[in-house]
This record gives structure tokens, sequence and C-alpha cells, in this order.
């Protein structure tokens, strides 16, 4: 049995610049990884079978990310193994932090090195878009500008810093937010370089916080904190996140989060857990 880290990741701004004819969304953001992860366990199998062990309720297996990752890596390279997988869940589902985009990532990283069918980075970064939008950054495995629809990825450096994340009890549909009238579509491109994630913004906040007031709710108590550098919503939401230069000062905000509201504690990491493990 193999284990490997499958980290979310924040939206330290996200701004919408326009839109494709296609009708998906052009936007601009930056990804920070943090170390709040879900585990993914792989034990092989010589017969081509690919297996989720623990599905997550609600989502058919064949629907499963990790699944359609393994079986579009198997059809890709006409590998005949195959592989258990077992999934631990952490990251909140419908929460913008990525957790489904990086666990199947992370399925696409750890089957790459296990099954030793060593695609490129280049090429796994391909597959992945063909799954979602947010995976390639996890393949791509640093912090990280990113352009487009979120594929076309620069590295970028960023502080050291530590978060306070809460997390509303609420699911945001992506889909609606992006359809909703209150979302504004034509932010000024920003360019790198130079630019201030701190001056950024996530234009998703008002369409989210008008339609589900726990999200509203728990990003005005994050506002009303001291020492944040940025406090913002993290992709489509529900999460909200306060970001921190010192874990002590992150730690007494965490300390007095009300008991009305959830959330953890997290730092930034420069780098995802398994980004040496593919060149």
């Amino acid at each position: 049995m193999f284990t490997f880290s499958a980290p979310a990741k924040l939206n330290l701004f996200l701004h919408v610049i326009g839109r494709r004819e296609d009708g998906y969304h052009l936007l601009q953001t930056v990804f920070r990884f943090i170390d709040y992860s879900d585990q993914l366990s792989f034990r092989l199998r010589t017969d081509g079978i690919i297996k989720l062990h623990n599905p997550i309720a609600g989502v058919p297996e064949e629907k499963d990310l990790c699944v359609r990752a393994a079986i579009l890596l198997k059809q890709a390279t006409g590998t005949q193994q195959g592989v258990d997988i077992f999934l631990q869940k952490q990251i909140p589902m419908g929460g913008g932090l990525g957790g489904g985009s990086s666990d199947a990532a992370t399925t696409l990283l750890a089957l790459n090195y296990l099954w030793k069918v060593n695609l490129s980075k280049q090429h796994l970064l391909k597959l992945g878009l063909q799954l979602g939008a947010d995976i390639p950054i996890f393949i791509f495995g640093e912090n990280a500008f990113a352009e487009g629809i979120g594929e076309k990825l620069t590295s970028i450096k960023l502080p050291p810093a530590w978060y306070v994340v809460l997390v509303p009890p609420v699911q945001v549909s992506t889909a609606e937010i992006f359809a909703s009238k209150d979302l504004t579509r034509n932010t000024i491109p920003i360019k790198i370089p130079p630019f201030s994630v701190w001056q950024g913004h996530n234009d998703l906040e008002l369409p989210v916080c008008r339609s589900y007031s726990e999200v509203a709710q728990s990003l005005e108590w994050l506002k009303r904190q001291e020492n944040t550098t940025i406090t913002a919503m993290s992709g489509s939401g529900a999460c909200v996140f306060a970001e921190f230069a010192s874990e002590a000062a992150a730690q007494a905000v965490f300390e007095h989060i009300p008991d009305s509201m959830a959330g953890f504690m997290a730092r930034g990491l420069d780098y995802h857990p398994m980004q040496q493990i593919v060149k």
C-alpha cells in the first residue's frame, strides 16, 4: 500500500476578466497550497481492475474524479495494470478548496509513478485539464499565477503565511454562481510581473454572499479580526479565509472562532508534497 497527500488550495484572489465563446469564464487568480489534505492510498493489482473502496456518498463510482483519472491514465498509456484506491476525505466538498481536483491530480501523479508509465509533467497537465480546470495546478506543483480558465500557470514566490479557514455549513454550486446576474465579468486584467496579491479581490464573493448568508457572516467575522494581510473567499466558496504573517497571529484568531462557526488553521506551502515525483 502506498499513501500520498492531496493538499487543499486557496485562491488568494480571483478576477473574472471575460468569457470565451464556449461559455467558459476567463480568470486571473493566484493559487496557494496549504498543509490541509486528503489522503489517498493505492494498492496495485495485476488484473487491470480500477476499484475505489470507499466512494463518497452521493457520487457514483464511475463519476468519481479519482476513478476517472485512473481510467484516463490507463487509456493514455495502454497499461494493463489496475489499482485499489482508498480515499480519506478531510477537505470539505463544495468549499472552493479544490479537494476533488487535488484528489484527481494525486491519482494521476501517484499512478504515473507506481505503474511506471512515466508520462512527462506536460503530458499529465493535458490529461488533468480534460478532467477539470482546477486539476492542472496540483500537477504543476508550485504556487502559481493562473490565467485562461485556470490552466495557464506561472510559478510565483509567496511569503510564509498561516491561514484561518472558516467552513460554512453549505455547498456552493459553482455553475450557479458563474451564471449569476450579480457576477462582474469585466475586471481589468493585471500583468505579471509586477503585481501584489494583496491588491486583488474575488469577483465571486458578491453573488455567493447574496445567496448564502452563512458565507457572508463568516467573511464579515474574519474581516473584523486584527493582523490579517488578506481576507477573502476561496474559489467559488463556500470557504473563506484570513491570511496572517505568523502562526501566533493566526492562533490568536483561531482560538476565538464563535461556537456557531467551524474551521481550521493551516500553514501555507511553497510546493505540492508530490512536486518532485515527476519531471
